[in-house]
């Protein structure tokens, strides 16, 4: 299989020749070059494991890469240096479970430099079912507190609109359902009219308007929240009573 002279070994094709030194082993030259002691016995034939001389010369066969694994709905990526499939996983924003799964046989605490491994694209989430309201994609920095805030939604009616959803683990990209606020209905208005709230009025704005107290607005209005009119809500504005009607009670 191989020649050797004046010290000098010629390997066979897929082999390299590696001089024996202080502390090496075969297990140990087994584990560097990414190979098993009975390949490289069986490309030394009558090499003693247990009697290895310093400056021996012998042959290394080379690792072959392992075949990288189908990968149908994602990418290849090639290990480097400091990889690990957490790391990895941060990078691309997949599970460490999801890595395992794409990658059959793969040994986390043993990634080899080169090693080509599958990359399973992050399928987002389906959205919710939003048919009282719209649908709203994640962007950065966003919480469904903040979320809330902006469309004047709480965060209880927000998870309710979305089971299931991770409120402290948003992901760019994914979309929500954000429930549209029902306006309440109106209250019923025998002595007076309905009048649709516009952008600035508050009670005291539309007592104004049509000469009616603050408190008889109140009166007609039960359960509304005078620090909280939305617009479009339908309130009940009492007809003022003429002063001779006052009097006559």
């Amino acid at each position: 299989m191989y020649d050797s002279v004046e010290g000098k070994k010629t390997c066979p094709m897929g082999s390299f020749p590696y001089t024996i030194r202080s502390g090496d082993t075969l297990y140990k030259l087994a584990k560097t070059y990414n190979t098993t002691v009975e390949a490289i016995m069986a490309i030394n034939p009558g090499i003693d494991p247990y009697n290895l001389q310093i400056g021996q010369v012998i042959c290394i066969p080379r690792a072959m890469p392992p075949v990288p694994p189908p990968c149908p709905n994602g990418f290849y990526y090639t290990i480097r240096s400091g990889d690990t499939l957490y790391n990895i996983g941060q990078r691309y924003n997949v599970s460490v479970e999801a890595l395992m799964r794409a990658n059959p046989g793969i040994d986390p605490y043993n990634l080899q430099i080169g090693q080509v491994i599958c990359i399973p694209k992050a399928m987002p989430p389906v959205p919710p079912p939003c048919p009282n309201g719209f649908y709203y994609t994640i962007r950065s920095g966003d919480t469904l507190y903040n979320i809330g805030q902006r469309y004047n939604v709480s965060v209880e009616a927000l998870l309710r609109a979305n089971p299931g959803i991770d409120p402290n683990n948003l992901q760019i990209g994914q979309i929500i359902c954000i429930p549209r606020q029902m306006p309440p209905g109106p209250p019923p208005c025998r002595n007076g009219f309905y009048y649709v709230v516009r952008r600035g009025d508050t009670f005291y704005s539309i007592g104004r308007k049509y000469n009616v107290s603050v408190e008889a607005l109140m009166k007609a209005n039960p359960g509304v929240d005078p620090n909280n009119l939305q617009i479009g809500q339908i309130i009940c504005v009492p007809i003022a009573k003429p002063l001779s009607e006052e009097e006559d009670k």
